[in-house]
């Protein structure tokens, strides 16, 4: 397991180079990652979810959140929940759930350029799906960085944290977790790559505020574990500080 690194969360500028200067591929999650939580994007994801379960299997919106939540948790996501538990067909739930208002989302030219100076691969590995992922980077104006993105299609619906969701993208891209990094905003999601041998980034909002608007108390747990390398609160000012 890769040792924790002693650094502070909101000071990426104490990150020595050399604690990354092996990694020749980089992995990046999508949402609340890649753009700050506190937008109204996963709200909107979360919300439609919600609506669909509701309208799929007739219940109220109360039932159709308590069963989506519950799935989340069980199953790594809502999704994987109601293809085993309910046999549905995940392709208009994608494209529905997906169907969001990406007003909010500002162009993050920096980010760019701080992802671009990285040496080696960069990928995104989201459990939503490639649309989705293709139109958030296109937003973000960071797109052309990016050799390719890994979705919950091609991980054949397998999601993170399943260890299997993750064997599978590494075999797909032909990468040694001994040389790559990868940044979450979840903590459960950095443990099979930790014990893989990536490196592991957890991006957290600055003052590590949980917003229950955006995720919920639980799937925060595990930031201050052991398979946590470094914490940061702006995804940027790190990676510019590893070509310090």
């Amino acid at each position: 397991m890769n040792t924790p690194s002693p650094i502070a969360a909101g000071s990426p500028a104490d990150v020595s180079h050399a604690d990354f200067s092996h990694v020749d591929t980089w992995v990046f999650d999508l949402d609340n990652t890649l753009y700050p939580p506190g937008l109204d994007l996963w709200r909107q994801i979360d919300m439609k979810m919600r609506a669909y379960i509701a309208n799929f299997l007739g219940l109220s919106l109360d039932e159709a959140f308590a069963l989506q939540k519950g799935y989340y948790r069980k199953y790594g996501t809502s999704l994987r929940g109601l293809m085993i538990e309910h046999a549905m067909d995940p392709d208009d739930f994608l494209a529905h759930v997906h169907a969001i208002d990406l007003a909010s989302l500002e162009a993050a030219p920096a980010l760019g350029e701080a992802i671009g100076a990285l040496p080696g691969r960069k990928l995104v590995y989201t459990n939503g799906s490639r649309r989705h992922a293709e139109q958030v980077l296109a937003k973000l104006g960071i797109s052309e960085h990016f050799a390719d993105v890994h979705d919950i299609v091609a991980a054949e619906f397998h999601p993170k944290p399943q260890e299997a969701a993750y064997r599978g993208f590494l075999t797909r891209f032909e990468v040694d977790p001994a040389r790559a990094a990868m940044f979450e905003d979840l903590a459960r999601n950095l443990e099979v790559p930790a014990r893989l041998g990536m490196r592991t980034v957890l991006v957290v909002p600055p003052g590590l505020a949980v917003n229950p608007a955006d995720r919920e108390a639980w799937e925060h747990e595990g930031r201050d574990g052991a398979h946590i390398d470094v914490v940061t609160q702006d995804l940027t000012a790190f990676l510019n500080s590893l070509r310090a």
